[in-house]
């Protein structure tokens, strides 16, 4: 089973986490009401200023599902826009396949 997990590197534009934990607090359950979809955020002890927002799907069919959401969802369309309007900057995104396994 090929895991997948996407990590957005953002700045929130007050420079805390309070509005974008907020934001989060009510958008969470809608990403993760499709199965096998898990979000948490990490703050840099480095730079408290940035967090990483991680996005983790158990299998390849569930990062599809949520790929083809983003895309056609008006409701997650709109919780885009509005997860963009709490960031200071350009979000940066790194998609990552777990190999663990072949290890």
């Amino acid at each position: 089973m090929a895991k997948r997990t996407i990590h957005l590197r953002i700045k929130p534009r007050t420079g805390d986490h309070q509005e974008l934990g907020a934001f989060l607090r009510n958008a969470v359950p809608y990403y993760e009401a499709l199965p096998g979809v898990r979000v948490r955020l990490l703050r840099s002890l480095d730079d408290p200023s940035q967090y990483v927002e991680v996005v983790e799907y158990e299998t390849v069919a569930a990062f599809n599902a949520d790929e083809k959401r983003m895309a056609i969802d008006p409701r997650m369309q709109a919780f885009l826009r509005d997860w963009r309007a709490t960031l200071a900057q350009d979000v940066i995104v790194e998609t990552y396949e777990d190999v663990s396994e072949e290890m």
